[in-house]
């Protein structure tokens, strides 16, 4: 079994339309497929939207019962499905459920004019589930016959790919998680580090497909520090989920200028993190100043550096969000902005006044 890399993700949310009027609007993906009952989806409306390489689906359910209605209901707007690219679906399927997966959704094809897709599902983490998606013929076609291609242009992509996902899994689910990835699906573990920040703490491991195309972050509060934000996720988002999705542009500065002046909110970096950034990983091929301006953060690998930023949280529970990064070599992910990241992101928790402390009083109203 190959995993060639991510094909789309699918996230539910509360109102496509109006999930997908942002993220055409400030983020810049593009409206390219919609279906709906009238296409054999029942009990769902759902809209394709692409950017570079980036296939992202919006998913609402229109019944109480629908999943997507029902995942919203616990966990709010969020990544639901991974899909993942592989060469036999089927085959794929059988030999993951053989390994220890739960088969969610057996094998179905869905054949068009020129083009033939077959999907099936299994359990990933938390209520998140892994889509297998074989394609035979035009692999612009998404899904023929249940969601119809809508034309268009657009301006040049900011964003080329996903580059990785960031999980949030509950405390001592962090070995277990890895390994159901090891043993299930193949990857392997290629980084690992341990964060302390301000009193409170997280261990943080990193697996990877064999092909190096899918690259899931994972992150597992230290329950033996005070709480901070992997807690907060966990209680907001009520268990496991996806933190944040990573993706990958080839000019960040560009991108996060551009982004910003759409209305995208991005977290602050402290200034006086520059004054000895090359002191930290070397001479950076960027001006400085326009990095100081942006808050981009710079960090470094054996291999090369790598530069990102990310979003405050676009969601009313703050949980999901998004990260930009540019790589510059670098494969990983280096040791100091995982830590300027829980810093930033414990500073906008703060602005807002969802410490851990008052989420802990109130989550209750607002879960399943």
């Amino acid at each position: 079994m190959d995993i060639n890399g991510i094909d789309h993700i699918e996230l539910y949310v509360g109102d496509a339309r109006q999930a997908a009027f942002y993220f055409d609007t400030a983020v810049g993906f593009r409206l390219r497929g919609q279906g709906g009952p009238e296409t054999g989806l029942a009990g769902q409306r759902s809209l394709l939207l692409e950017q570079g390489a980036i296939r992202m689906v919006l998913t609402t359910g229109l019944t109480a019962g629908h999943p997507a209605s029902t995942y919203v209901h616990r966990h709010g707007d969020g990544i639901a499905v991974v899909a993942l690219e592989v060469d036999d679906a089927a085959g794929a399927y059988a030999e993951l459920v053989g390994r220890g997966a739960t088969g969610v959704t057996a094998p179905r094809t869905f054949t068009g004019a020129d083009a033939e897709v077959v999907t099936a599902e299994v359990g990933g983490f938390g209520d998140v589930l892994h889509r297998l998606v074989e394609r035979r013929g035009d692999r612009t076609a998404f899904l023929p016959g249940a969601i119809e291609a809508v034309p268009g242009g657009g301006d040049a992509p900011l964003l080329a790919e996903i580059d990785h996902l960031a999980v949030c899994v509950p405390p001592g689910q962090l070995d277990e998680t890895i390994g159901h990835y090891e043993k299930v699906f193949g990857f392997a573990q290629i980084f690992e580090e341990h964060i302390e920040v301000a009193g409170q703490a997280m261990n943080s491991k990193v697996v990877q497909s064999p092909s190096g195309r899918v690259t899931l972050v994972l992150l597992e509060p230290d329950t033996g520090r005070r709480p901070g934000q992997i807690e907060d996720f966990l209680r907001w988002h009520a268990g496991a989920g996806v933190q944040h999705l990573g993706l990958r542009t080839d000019d960040i500065v560009t991108a996060v200028g551009a982004l910003a002046g759409r209305g995208v909110r991005f977290a602050g970096t402290p200034g006086a993190y520059y004054d000895d950034l090359e002191r930290r990983v070397g001479k950076v091929d960027a001006p400085l100043d326009r990095l100081r301006d942006l808050s981009i953060l710079v960090d470094s690998d054996h291999d090369g550096q790598l530069l990102q930023i990310f979003t405050e949280s676009m969601h009313v529970r703050r949980t999901l969000f998004l990260e930009l990064i540019e790589r510059r070599g670098a494969r990983t992910f280096g040791s100091g902005n995982i830590k300027a990241l829980y810093e930033a992101k414990e500073r906008e928790l703060a602005a807002a006044g969802a410490t851990p402390a008052v989420a802990a009083g109130t989550a209750g109203g607002v879960r399943a």
